[in-house]
């Protein structure tokens, strides 16, 4: 399973003044990865609000383990660890080149816009499943 990837330039913006990306903003990145992610599985998140599924974050993980800097070309791989009823399990990998600098795993919910749990929905398990790894495919 080849994972999808988002590339990112970081900006001046998005660091310290110790010329690292600050902390917080990785979720940012983290973010328009799975949006991208989305929407390269033509699943854009729009659309899935539109037809009333949200998926907050009910869980993270994170472990830096080398900082990203200004200008720095990064890339950020996106597979599933677990893709089922109503949760979404999404792993994130961020590289320097061949690098790794960071990893996250989040857990996300389907809900309806009332953030009452919904089941995920059948067209969005099936575009979703290539991606899934095969440890959680095992799984379920």
């Amino acid at each position: 399973m080849t994972p999808f990837i988002h590339h990112h330039r970081v900006t001046y913006a998005e660091c310290t003044v110790g010329d690292h990306v600050y902390h917080s903003r990785y979720l940012d990145l983290l973010e328009a990865a799975r949006g991208e992610f989305m929407r390269a599985a033509g699943m854009p998140v729009l659309a899935l609000q539109e037809a009333g599924f949200i998926f907050p974050v009910v869980e993270a993980r994170l472990r830096w383990l080398r900082p990203a800097r200004y200008d720095d070309l990064l890339a950020v791989e996106v597979t599933l660890t677990r893709l089922g009823g109503v949760r979404l399990g999404v792993r994130h990998r961020l590289r320097r080149g061949a690098e790794l600098l960071f990893e996250a795993d989040t857990l996300h919910v389907c809900t309806g816009r009332d953030e009452k749990p919904r089941r995920l929905p059948p067209h969005l398990v099936t575009a979703l499943r290539p991606w899934l790894t095969q440890d959680a495919a095992a799984e379920s």
